[in-house]
């Protein structure tokens, strides 16, 4: 055992310092993004070099339902072979006992990665910009709420007892004294992710009630990814530990902002080490216009990956702090792309339609795809916009029936996410939706009972 621990990154090997190590967690993450997988003792992962999932664990609703997804050969569940990232192996510092947890990815018999798989639909869009001499760099931003416990559906969620004694209060956006209110979870979470080697650019409080946002250094797609796969766990399990919990529902509070996960997007020329939205003076190039303008052209058909679910749209409302519309401007935070102030080497272009609720293996493909798509075509994106951009005409699909037609319709997205990924997740995500349909609302009993 003492061969491959010595290889593991550096974070995990200082967490294991002068422990033993008991467990190993073997995971992958299922189209919602939850971790799915099995815990083995430690002795056996160091003679194992894969283990067996059903390949149904794709198949699954964020309810626990099966969609009838499985294709020509029917339901029979075969077995993916799930190999290890020795890359991602990183603490689970919250366990009882000392555990760490490793990333798998999916392949099927013949040894082919299995197309469902979010962490295999992200190397395969990662994989196109490479071929074209380009190496994709993402920054996500991670927005989420601590909440008062809540084990009973029907009663709204409310915010959490700050340290003070009282609710969070809403509307102190960046407010130092209202971060230091939640302090006790914040420390767990910093201590959390120095165990599992994350560095984190930096915690702020956003304008909802208990609401905070989590920067994270710019870098590879799929190592950022597998943060925020792994930092959603870490999160909740901080917040557990103080009586309250973390939620990322896209919009957990009526009322309140929503919360998103904000992807900063710049591509690196491998030959030249260039940002190729620069040009030698420093402007702006055509690939900055080709990006923006992909985004502009192919979102509202990604829009049913970035927003998954049917609360997912209760964000998009003016003047919460969400977009409305594909306008893009520069250094406005009203537009649903935005280029934020840099400087020419670190020149990038922010989509800020992306929910929190959203896989972000699936996330940051399905933006990079659009981007990508830009850059093909080669098209120039609308006019810059100024001004305040809720004043602009909505363009957003606003239930979650009109995304899946959109993302259905869309033969260029599908190509490039993967065509059988494509079918997949819009067969699961229509029985998803059909769910929801048949559920009677509080608003409906209380305003049609009598009245209709």
């Amino acid at each position: 055992m003492a061969d491959w621990i010595e290889k593991l990154p550096e974070a995990a090997r200082e967490f294991l310092n002068g422990k033993r190590l008991d467990e190993v967690e073997c995971v992958v993450s299922d189209l919602p993004g939850i971790a799915r997988g099995k815990a083995v003792p430690a002795s056996k992962f160091a003679r194992q070099e894969y283990f067996h999932l059903p390949d149904s664990i794709f198949y699954q609703t964020i309810t626990g339902e099966w969609a009838d997804a499985a294709g020509d050969e029917g339901f029979i569940e075969k077995d993916m072979i799930l190999k290890p990232d020795m890359s991602t192996a990183s603490a689970a510092p919250w366990t009882g006992d000392t555990t760490i947890q490793v990333i798998h990815d999916a392949y099927d018999r013949k040894g082919n990665p299995v197309p469902c798989s979010p962490r295999n639909v992200l190397k395969r869009v990662v994989q196109l910009y490479k071929d074209q001499g380009w190496q994709p760099v993402v920054a996500p931003e991670m927005e989420f709420y601590l909440v008062a416990r809540n084990i009973d559906p029907a009663k709204g969620i409310e915010p959490m007892m700050g340290r003070s004694g009282r609710p969070a209060a809403a509307r102190q956006a960046y407010s130092m004294t209202a971060v230091d209110e939640f302090g006790p979870v914040i420390d767990h979470i910093y201590d959390f992710a120095e165990d599992q080697g994350f560095e984190i650019d930096g915690i702020t409080q956003e304008g909802g009630a208990g609401q905070l946002e989590i920067n994270l250094r710019h870098g590879d797609p799929v190592k950022l990814a597998d943060e925020v796969f792994y930092f959603k766990r870490l999160i909740r399990e901080a917040a557990l530990r103080h009586d309250c919990f973390a939620t990322f529902m896209a919009k957990p509070i009526a009322d309140e902002p929503g919360s998103a996960m904000h992807i900063h997007h710049s591509v690196i020329d491998i030959e030249t080490g260039k940002n190729i939205f620069s040009g030698p003076a420093g402007g702006e190039t055509d690939a900055f216009f080709h990006f923006i303008a992909g985004l502009q052209n192919h979102l509202p058909a990604a829009i049913a990956v970035l927003a998954p679910y049917v609360n997912s749209y209760r964000r998009y409302v003016p003047d919460h702090a969400a977009p409305i519309n594909l306008e893009w401007g520069r250094d406005n935070r009203t537009t649903g792309i935005r280029v934020p102030l840099s400087g020419p080497d670190s020149r990038r272009i922010e989509n800020r339609l992306a929910g929190m609720d959203c896989n972000p293996y699936l996330g940051i493909a399905a933006s990079l795809a659009c981007g990508y798509l830009g850059l093909m075509e080669e098209k120039r994106p609308d006019k810059q916009f100024k001004g305040d951009a809720y004043e602009g005409e909505e363009d957003i699909p606003r239930v979650m029936g009109e995304a899946l037609d959109l993302f259905e319709e869309s033969a260029a997205l599908a190509q490039v996410l993967g065509p059988e990924f494509a079918r997949v997740y819009a067969i699961v995500k229509r029985a998803e939706y059909n769910e929801f349909l048949q559920v009677i609302s509080p608003w409906e009993r209380e305003h049609l009972l009598l009245n209709v």
